[in-house]
């Protein structure tokens, strides 16, 4: 959405670069992508009443008259969970997940294709994070939306998502399913997270996984892929990946190698790769290096809806 500015790469929604358009461009396109932001209060005006704050965008891209505005945000807000008789309150007179249905309503106005949801639970205690999440939820049902859904609580993440991307040092390591990753992970990276989850049972007993050594600098990445800071796992790789394929993996998986020096063990990763191709892992067109990805961010018959871009291994 351009709130900053990037230093590279590029965005690609509907087969359009975000980060070439000019202001108008934008502008427009801002209409179908919306955010809901990770602190509820400092995302809201506190010169605004609340009717004011949902009414905004409507305003911006839409040419109505204040009685349908009135309606449209009374409507919203209903559909989050509030009274249409609180829109003439501000920010401060409520509480943390009521601002959030704020927000949310906000996203709303416009009937957006995506919203980015930057971890929009964090900030809340445990049982408002839950009615925060099945509202979520239910919205998509209702509206047919799509969630690029940012988060570090993997419980969380089970819950709302289709798909899952694990990111180590700005990058895409992961790739897969949300039953797929959570029941069979393969990167060492999502291994190791995945570890880390408490289980509710004290019965049970997790073997944890722990990384040795330093985390690599995102200033001064290793050669080759961002590999983890562990002794490399080429069987270990290798054999789940077998396992992986006899179960049925869904075609679109991706997994980025993570061998940390592919100078000094170039003969045994191509031989790695070459399986991992053989067992539809990866998708062409790859290389030893980079890989090429499709993500579909939703459906429907009026819209269009792809997002493409470069995985990086």
């Amino acid at each position: 959405m351009r709130l900053v500015e990037p230093t590279s790469g590029e965005v690609i929604v509907n087969g359009k670069d975000l980060l070439a358009m000019d202001k108008e461009e934008l502008r427009k396109m801002r209409a179908s992508l919306q955010i809901i932001f990770q602190d509820p209060f400092s995302s809201l005006d506190p010169r605004m009443s609340i009717g004011e704050i949902i009414a905004e965008p409507i305003r911006n891209h839409l040419k109505s008259s204040r009685s349908e505005i009135r309606d449209r945000v009374a409507y919203l807000m209903d559909q989050v969970g509030l009274h249409a008789d609180q829109m003439n309150r501000y920010p401060h007179e409520f509480s943390g997940g009521q601002r959030q249905r704020i927000g949310i309503a906000r996203a709303l106005a416009l009937n957006p294709l995506l919203i980015v949801c930057d971890e929009p639970v964090s900030a809340l205690d445990v049982s408002i994070q839950a009615q925060v999440m099945n509202l979520l939820a239910q919205l998509q049902e209702q509206m047919d939306l799509s969630y690029l859904f940012i988060a570090h609580d993997l419980s969380v993440v089970e819950h709302i998502s289709d798909r899952v991307a694990v990111m180590y040092l700005g990058r895409i390591v992961e790739l897969a399913s949300d039953q797929d990753l959570y029941d069979n992970p393969l990167h060492p990276y999502t291994q190791a997270l995945l570890s880390a989850v408490p289980v509710p049972d004290p019965d049970i007993h997790r073997k944890r996984i722990i990384l040795e050594g330093d985390v690599p600098s995102p200033l001064n990445p290793q050669a080759g892929a961002p590999s983890i800071p562990v002794v490399l796992r080429k069987k270990m790789f290798a054999a789940r990946a077998t396992r992986a394929h006899k179960r049925g993996q869904r075609p679109f998986r991706r997994v980025s190698h993570h061998l940390s020096r592919y100078k000094a063990h170039g003969a045994r990763y191509k031989a790695i790769h070459r399986s991992l191709t053989s067992l539809a892992l990866f998708r062409a067109p790859c290389t030893l290096n980079r890989l090429s990805y499709v993500i579909r961010i939703g459906t429907g018959a009026q819209y269009d809806r792809t997002e493409t871009g470069r995985l990086a291994s």
